[in-house]
C-alpha cells in the first residue's frame, strides 16, 4: 500500500487515467521503455546506446531508495525523501509511480512531455509494472524487455554487485521470475549474455523504429516534392 492507503495498482491506475487526459497529442520524438528484472543489466546496455547514438535522450528517475556506491544525484537518480516523493506525486509530477522493493519510484512528466514534444527520442529506465501504465497510456511506445541469460546467473550478477542487504537481495530474487514472465507484453526481447552483442542488438532497435515509414512520411514528401511531374515535359 502507497503512504495515503493507496494501493501501487491503483495509483498505477489513477497515473494511467491522469496521462489519457494529455495524449491526446500525438508525440514527435520516441518513446523508448526499456525494463528488466533487477540486475538483469538494462542500465548497462542503455549507457552503451546513449554513447553511440545521438538525439537520444534520458529520463533520469526519482527514487526514495539510498545511493549505491558510485551513484550521483541527478545522474543516476534524483533521490528523495519519501515525503518528498509524496508532494511530488499528489501535485501530479509522475507519468508513472510505484512501489518496487520496498522503495519508491517515479518518473516525471514533465521532462517526458517536453522532450517528445520537441522532437527528442527519449529512453525510460523503468520496471515492468511502470511498463505497463506507460504502454496502456500512451501510443505508440516502444518497449524492451532485457532478458537474463538464466536465474543462476541473474544471481550471480546480483551478488557480485554487493550493493543489497541478504534480505534486499532475496526480494530481489524472489521477484524475479514474475518481472521475467512479463517479457511477453513487450515489442522487442533482448537476451543479455554478452554485453556487445547485446548493446548492438538494442542500438539496432532503435534505428528501426527511427526508419519506419509512418515516422519518415515527411521525409519522403519532402524528397517526392523535388520530382518534376509527369505531365510535365522536361526538354
Amino acid at each position: 500500500m502507497s503512504e495515503s492507503g493507496q494501493s501501487p495498482e491503483s495509483a498505477r491506475e489513477g497515473a494511467a487515467e491522469d496521462l489519457r487526459e494529455g495524449a491526446a497529442d500525438a508525440p514527435h520524438g520516441i518513446l523508448f521503455v526499456i525494463s528488466s528484472t533487477s540486475g538483469g543489466g538494462k542500465g548497462t546496455l542503455i549507457r552503451r546506446l546513449l554513447d553511440s547514438v545521438q538525439g537520444v535522450s534520458y529520463s533520469v528517475s526519482w527514487t526514495t531508495r539510498a545511493p549505491r556506491p558510485g551513484e550521483l544525484d541527478g545522474v543516476n537518480y534524483h533521490f528523495v525523501s519519501a515525503d518528498e516523493f509524496q508532494t511530488m506525486r499528489e501535485r501530479g509530477g509522475f507519468l508513472e509511480w510505484a512501489v518496487v522493493h520496498g522503495n519508491y519510484y517515479g518518473t516525471a512528466r514533465s521532462v517526458v512531455e517536453q522532450e517528445l514534444n520537441e522532437g527528442h527520442d527519449i529512453i525510460l529506465e523503468i520496471d515492468v509494472q511502470g511498463a505497463a501504465v506507460v504502454r496502456q497510456a500512451l501510443s505508440p511506445v516502444v518497449s524492451v524487455f532485457i532478458l537474463p541469460p538464466s536465474y543462476e546467473i541473474l544471481r550471480r550478477r546480483l551478488e557480485a554487485r554487493m550493493t543489497e542487504r541478504p534480505e534486499e537481495l532475496r526480494i530481489r530474487l524472489g521477484n524475479a521470475r514474475g518481472e521475467v514472465e512479463q517479457y511477453r507484453h513487450f515489442d522487442y526481447l533482448v537476451l543479455n549474455d554478452e554485453v556487445e552483442r547485446a548493446a548492438h542488438q538494442l542500438t539496432s532497435i532503435v534505428y528501426a523504429e527511427r526508419a519506419r515509414r509512418a515516422r519518415q512520411e515527411w521525409t519522403a514528401r519532402r524528397v517526392l516534392a523535388t520530382f518534376h511531374d509527369p505531365a510535365q515535359h522536361v526538354e
